[in-house]
């Protein structure tokens, strides 16, 4: 596909609109609501979203990940403690979140420091996981390199006999981080790339909104 080609791609926008009255005070009430939108308009996966984080080469890095649990106090994921991420968090733990549900010309920005959820909390999460996926959480060293998907296989065939009739132990290097917001924006596209942009950031307990240029 030549550079034209590719530069001509363009979909038009605008069979939704967002006005300030549309807004809700909340912006987890807001995300709420959009998100259970994109639930009801069954886009695929609507809880995977893109993480950025800093790299310990001082570069961004970013990856997809699924969305866990979301609250007042933020938005959860699961990852390997041990993990680039993981690492890259625990120097900077400051992150960025983007939803894109492109299918709704919407996306969700949101900003903010990176905490680790309590282990209890990791816990009830990795107990509600299907068997297998608890037993690949032990199998991989995530981000180390390796020789062969064979070695990967081989020892979760291994772990599934140690484990057999058995409940599955949450491995220490593995559990939640929480992003705890500080800014967000909601991002509906419109006519002429004429779109609408709102950011919510925080102010102590309360949230200020602002109407950014597209």
């Amino acid at each position: 596909m030549s550079k034209e080609e590719i530069a001509a791609m363009r979909e038009e926008y605008g069979s939704r609109e967002l006005r300030r009255k549309d807004l809700l005070p909340d912006p987890i009430q807001q995300f709420e609501q959009w998100f259970s939108e994109a639930r009801e308009a069954e886009l695929h996966e609507p809880n995977a979203l893109t993480l950025s984080t800093v790299g310990l080469d001082g570069c961004p890095a970013s990856r997809t990940v699924l969305m866990k649990f979301f609250n007042e106090q933020g938005f959860v994921f699961y990852t390997n403690y041990e993990s680039a991420k993981a690492k890259e968090i625990e120097a900077v733990p400051k992150a960025s979140i983007l939803f894109p549900w492109l299918p709704l010309e919407r996306q969700v920005r949101i900003e903010g420091g990176v905490e680790k959820v309590s282990v209890a909390e990791s816990l009830k999460y990795f107990a509600s996981r299907p068997r297998e996926s608890q037993i690949g959480a032990w199998v991989s060293n995530q981000s180390s390199v390796i020789e062969s998907r064979a070695l990967l296989l081989n020892k979760m065939e291994e772990l599934k006999a140690k484990f057999e009739g058995e409940e599955i132990p949450l491995p220490e290097f593995w559990g939640g981080y929480r992003l705890v917001p500080e800014r967000i924006e909601f991002w509906q596209g419109g006519k002429g790339r004429v779109h609408d942009r709102f950011l919510y950031s925080r102010e102590q307990s309360d949230w200020g909104i602002e109407r950014l240029a597209p």
